[in-house]
């Protein structure tokens, strides 16, 4: 493939000023003479297939089929995505969250390719289920479990914290919602500690194709809560973002505040009613190992316990404060660090988006190169991918 490609050298250009990369800096990182570059960017010459894969996947970060394209496309502000967020707070988000924000971005167009612009589950909880912000979080929650079908004697009986977490991102893509994870850390670090990033997910609404994206650097037990945040507010039909802290919220005013309190309220209530908490913690002493012991018989974090017991008046403000940040510094690495690329990446894009590609591929309707790009990976990957896939299924 050391034959030029003839790509769009308007969206090469365009791609490079989004990131704010100058000419110098991708011909350093390419190791080509900025000359090329330039050519490149006039449509006075081409990369070849290789080349272009380096511009796409490690320096631009972008699916490989845009260079293709006609025109740039329009990307939404991440104001527009996240309107909930306080301007300081939009102001402060880092690079790592916006080319996230754009990937999802992607993978949601990538839906809509591969199931042709039809969400291929028969019952869509963001159809069937609609909320204002004046809905009580209780009522929304019940509703949310009734349409589940999942009882709370259910998720108790659970065996293990993957267990839950594997079934509740399941439940959410039976009814059309779909999930991807992903590290929200920069590049080269790997522990989710108190220098990981602060995000644990967000979303976008779309009314054919809603796409969750949660941090698989948290804790399993965070990234059930943020599933359950993210997924209030596709049932209110808005984007939005789940950080560790939300002292912003106070900052927010009108309809944008009660979105953000409510989508807690409903993520706490919906994994750990009330009404069955409070029996179960009446009379306790309040301590580090009841408040373990909770978390693991709702397959909740220990922060979401103490936010309950500070609900019930258990416990005051600054004990709470003092235990969320006690433990916020002495968390460790979540997630599912394998080591293993094809392992990794099958956690992140999740078995029926990557079934998805495979199914189109196998009919004939795309190449591999197009399966790669789908995939957000080189052409020579895409066997191993497949077999990732292959072996889970035997396993299922």
């Amino acid at each position: 493939m050391s034959e030029p490609i003839p790509v769009n050298s308007e969206i090469l250009r365009w791609a490079r000023l989004s990131l704010h990369l100058t000419v110098d800096e991708v011909a350093l990182r390419m190791k080509r003479d900025i000359t090329e570059i330039e050519a490149w960017e006039r449509g006075e010459a081409f990369p070849t297939y290789v080349q272009l894969e380096t511009l796409a996947y490690d320096i631009y970060k972008r699916p490989l089929a845009l260079f293709f394209f006609p025109t740039p496309p329009e990307e939404e502000s991440i104001d527009r995505s996240f309107r909930t967020l306080p301007e300081y707070e939009l102001e402060r988000i880092p690079p790592r969250m916006r080319f996230l924000l754009r990937k999802a971005r992607v993978l949601q167009l990538n839906l809509a390719e591969l199931h042709e612009g039809v969400n291929p589950s028969r019952q869509q909880i963001i159809h069937d289920l609609h909320f204002e912000s004046t809905v009580a979080a209780a009522d929304m929650a019940e509703r949310v479990r009734s349409y589940f079908d999942v009882t709370l004697e259910q998720q108790q009986n659970w065996k293990t914290i993957d267990d839950a977490l594997k079934y509740w991102r399941e439940t959410l893509e039976d009814k059309g919602v779909f999930v991807f994870k992903d590290s929200f850390n920069p590049p080269g670090r790997k522990r989710a500690d108190i220098g990981g990033s602060p995000f644990s997910g967000f979303c976008l609404y779309d009314s054919e194709f809603p796409v969750i994206y949660v941090n698989n650097n948290k804790p399993k037990t965070r990234q059930i809560f943020t599933l359950f945040h993210e997924l209030a507010h596709l049932l209110m039909h808005t984007g939005g973002v789940d950080t560790r802290v939300d002292d912003y919220i106070e900052y927010l005013t009108g309809d944008s505040k009660r979105i953000e309190v409510l989508c807690n309220q409903f993520s706490a209530e919906f994994l750990v009613p009330m009404r069955d908490f409070a029996v179960r913690s009446a009379g306790i002493s309040v301590d580090d190992i009841t408040i373990s012991n909770l978390a693991n018989f709702y397959y909740v974090s220990r922060e979401t316990i103490l936010r309950r017991l500070l609900d019930q008046g258990q416990v005051g403000q600054q004990y709470y404060e003092q235990k969320a940040q006690q433990w916020l510094e002495e968390r460790e690495q979540g997630g599912e660090g394998s080591g293993n690329h094809y392992l990794t990446k099958g956690a992140y894009l999740g078995e029926r988006y990557i079934e998805a590609v495979f199914s189109r591929y196998h009919k004939g309707r795309i190449s591999v190169e197009q399966a790669a790009d789908y995939l957000g990976e080189k052409t020579k990957n895409v066997p191993g991918m497949e077999d990732w896939l292959f072996k889970r299924g035997a396993t299922a």
